[in-house]
């Protein structure tokens, strides 16, 4: 380690000190910001002899310019299938957050609550979610059981590619359409069952 630190550092020394050699080590010179002159390439015409000239700064943003104009331009991303896999981890990041951020401001709204005057101890909340018709207690339990659900079932899915097993592109997409049906069921059993 400690002869490649020395042997990198003597060839930018030299080539500091040499700017002759600088065109025969290009990445050595980019490594240390050293700017070189840049050269636009010509074909080769044997019978005319060509000189390659120096790139003026200024003219160097209006060749890069007119190169990318050349570049082909991607596609947007709605022209592709929506797939499954989209979902499943677009939703996992985002029940992730709900759950986390839905801890955190309950848990700080039920410590400030006191300072403000609200009512957020166990036994108030329990009277008020008892006075609730059962099909708003079954939508609300619902809600807060099926991104428990999902995350943790999607989850164990991730811990099972951990042991590098259902990989292959229809397994990702069978185990998908799994867990999307059984945090289904399990949240519905979670809401209206229990």
């Amino acid at each position: 380690m400690l002869a490649q630190r020395f042997t990198q550092q003597s060839a930018r020394r030299l080539l500091t000190n040499q700017p002759t050699l600088s065109r025969f080590a290009p990445p050595v010179a980019f490594a240390v910001n050293r700017s070189l002159p840049q050269a636009r390439h010509v074909a080769f015409q044997p019978s005319s002899p060509v000189e390659t000239t120096p790139a003026k700064s200024s003219d160097a943003y209006t060749i890069l310019a007119a190169q990318r104009r050349q570049r082909p331009v991607s596609p947007h991303l709605l022209i592709y299938r929506p797939q499954i896999t989209w979902y499943i981890s677009g939703l996992n990041r985002i029940t992730g957050s709900l759950l986390s951020g839905g801890f955190y401001i309950f848990g700080a709204a039920y410590l400030a609550s006191p300072l403000f005057g609200w009512h957020l101890e166990s036994a108030s909340m329990a009277e008020w979610f008892g006075g609730l018709n059962s099909i708003v207690k079954g939508g609300i339990k619902f809600a807060i059981a099926m991104p428990f659900c999902f995350h943790s079932w999607n989850g164990v899915r991730h811990l099972v590619w951990d042991t590098g097993r259902e990989f292959s592109n229809r397994q990702v997409q069978v185990t998908g359409w799994i867990v999307v049906g059984v945090s289904v069921v399990s949240a519905s059993v979670l809401a209206f069952l229990v």
